[in-house]
């Protein structure tokens, strides 16, 4: 039986209440993937907008953010998160996973990315991890920007 796969973009940062509002209509589903008995492990990463960030395109030095600003080009960035995630589900076995990133602004300390998988066995959840976010980086069109801590106060954040 295939994994149960879900993956969605959300604006703004990954709240706690965003998360809850995001899964809710897969809730049944998730919920009946843990009701077999069948999951051993989960795992979950959230991807956190640091403070400091390495500048790449100007000196290559670390630098204090403001805030990343995630931009997705739609609608191929939501199918081939979906795609992602189903390939990364069946290549590792898993019962369940859950893919979910932002777009717009995400100030620092806030989620960006949120990666959750079930397994029968800690070992394909372990291995899962890197692999998706290996080529979540590589094959998913989504960009960030980085706008810095010094730049001119237009472009940061307003909330």
């Amino acid at each position: 039986m295939p994994g149960t796969v879900v993956s969605i973009i959300v604006d703004g940062p990954l709240t706690p209440e965003a998360l809850a509002e995001a899964l809710l209509p897969h809730r049944a589903d998730l919920e009946r993937v843990h009701a077999t008995g069948n999951v051993g492990a989960t795992l979950r990463f959230d991807g956190i907008v640091r403070r400091m960030e390495r500048d790449t395109k100007m000196s290559g030095e670390e630098r204090a953010l403001s805030h990343l600003e995630y931009q997705t080009y739609d609608p191929m960035a939501e199918r081939e998160l979906r795609s992602l995630a189903a390939s990364v589900c069946d290549r590792f076995g898993l019962l369940s996973i859950i893919a979910l990133h932002s777009r717009g602004l995400v100030a620092v300390g806030e989620v960006s990315f949120v990666l959750e998988v079930a397994s029968a066995h800690r070992a394909e959840a372990i291995e899962a991890m890197p692999a998706f976010i290996d080529r979540l980086k590589q094959d998913v069109p989504i960009w960030k920007r980085a706008v810095w801590d010094d730049s001119p106060p237009a472009t940061r954040v307003k909330r």
